[in-house]
């Protein structure tokens, strides 16, 4: 850096010069993560939680409200509305988006995206940067710059680390232990997802590294080493495979089959691997049948795990999202919502109820429930 530049940036600490190599080392310290995130989807329940809620923030709809007085209305016009309809960069749509930056948040504590202005300061792109890139600096301001190395991407990385400031980025955290930057929940329970990496591991090496036959064959006397593959020949052409399966079995001179059971230890490592389904599935707050896991699932409690879900754990990720969304891109006339009741849109039957209760009360007419549901207005006979 030439000592012109560094004479300005004292004059202009928010200026967009080349940071320190200090801050450029491959390990990001924020999260403390000492397994790669990516890493840590190897263990299927980490993978099926981040999907249930990604998955579940990007199928909602979402909307640009404009605050009018009191009230408020959807409006199209706003620059970013054409964000959830032509998508905000050329290569995602808005639900990869939105799944890509909750995902992103979930592993490794935060989602960081570039927002792209024209001339007029209107909002024509968010561009998704992989945390692993970034480098975040307090500036002597008080505010936060974010030093991004663009490693390989669709972009074309060079490389070279440009500095993003505070308000060019959304940043979307998870809990905070400086209120700056996000703390990932793999490092904060980095034992619990140690130990499901080790009981994977383990269960890895035995299967495939230890012979568990189903059974032995046993005889009285010693059998010579021709008589041997003349029995194991005979045996595995009799009874292995699906077609010979529950096949009786007729064996003489003293030849008995004696069958394996599961060993005490193997029998707790399934229960340890079933225990670390029901950690991990706690871990990110989600009802384990959600992700597949049934052992206490039942069709009658399913709606109730389904209801409990959206408001335990998506609407706190819905929120988090409006709230960045509003402070940076929305301006003060305008309000991005997140539409929870777009969950409904499974339920046909709960939600024609829901809209039956709002036209009883009075809250919404026959056409406004008509225009929800994509119909026409009806039309007035003459």
């Amino acid at each position: 850096m030439g000592i012109l530049r560094r004479i300005a940036d004292r004059f202009d600490p928010e200026a967009r010069s080349e940071p320190s190599w200090d801050h450029l080392s491959g390990i990001n310290t924020a999260t403390g993560s000492l397994h790669g995130t990516r890493f840590a989807e190897n263990l299927s329940t980490i993978l099926a939680c981040v999907n249930a809620i990604s998955g579940g923030v990007a199928s909602l709809p979402a909307y640009a409200y404009r605050q009018e007085g009191t009230s408020r209305r959807v409006d199209p016009a706003h620059p970013f509305a054409d964000l959830f309809v032509a998508g905000p960069n050329p290569w995602q749509t808005w639900p990869d988006f939105a799944e890509w930056l909750v995902a992103s948040t979930l592993l490794a504590g935060n989602g960081i995206a570039e927002i792209r202005s024209d001339n007029a300061g209107r909002v024509i792109e968010l561009r998704p940067i992989p945390w692993e890139w970034v480098s975040v600096q307090m500036l002597p301001t008080g505010r936060l710059a974010y030093d991004v190395t663009e490693i390989t991407s669709l972009y074309g990385g060079t490389g070279r680390t440009r500095r993003l400031l505070q308000d060019e980025v959304i940043h979307v955290k998870d809990r905070s232990d400086d209120g700056l930057i996000g703390r990932s929940r793999l490092s904060r329970a980095r034992s619990v997802v140690s130990a499901g990496l080790e009981i994977q591991t383990y269960a890895e090496s035995m299967f495939g590294n230890q012979a568990t036959p189903s059974g032995v064959i046993e005889a009285d006397g010693k059998i010579d080493a021709d008589a041997m593959d003349k029995l194991r020949r005979q045996f595995d052409k009799a009874y292995t495979g699906s077609g010979n399966a529950r096949k009786a079995m007729i064996l003489d001179q003293g030849v008995r089959f004696k069958p394996i059971s599961v060993s005490p230890e193997d029998a707790e490592l399934l229960a340890s691997r079933r225990f670390t389904v029901e950690e991990l599935a706690r871990l990110y707050q989600v009802p384990p049948p959600i992700i597949g896991d049934l052992t206490n699932g039942t069709f009658t409690n399913s709606e109730t795990v389904g209801r409990w879900f959206a408001q335990q754990t998506l609407s706190a990720w819905v929120r988090k999202i409006e709230s960045e969304f509003n402070r940076r891109v929305m301006g003060s006339t305008h309000k991005l919502e997140i539409d929870l009741s777009g969950m409904l849109r499974g339920d046909p039957e709960q939600r024609w109820a829901s809209h039956k209760i709002a036209v009883e009360a009075g809250i919404l007419d026959a056409d406004e429930v008509r225009e929800v549901e994509g119909y026409a207005p009806r039309e007035v006979a003459a």
